[in-house]
């Protein structure tokens, strides 16, 4: 999976959030399903995002908890 598409569609979709801050619930899943490669590595290319700093990720604190992704 090529990171700088990943990144450009994460980024979208955190744009395009109507959240405050602007954040976003990523599915590996669902995006390796739109991309047609395994879920593994969508996770990867998240981490990896999240290592050299183009993305955050943080744990709501509200119920449900979800793992999102922020714009650094």
């Amino acid at each position: 999976m090529e990171k700088e598409e990943l990144l450009s569609h994460v980024t979208a979709m955190i744009v395009s959030s109507a959240k405050v801050p602007k954040h976003m619930a990523v599915s590996p899943v669902k995006m390796a399903d739109l991309y047609g490669v395994q879920a593994i590595e969508v996770e990867r290319g998240l981490d990896e995002l999240v290592d050299e700093g183009k993305l955050r990720r943080e744990q709501l604190q509200d119920y449900p908890h979800y793992m999102v992704y922020l714009l650094p």
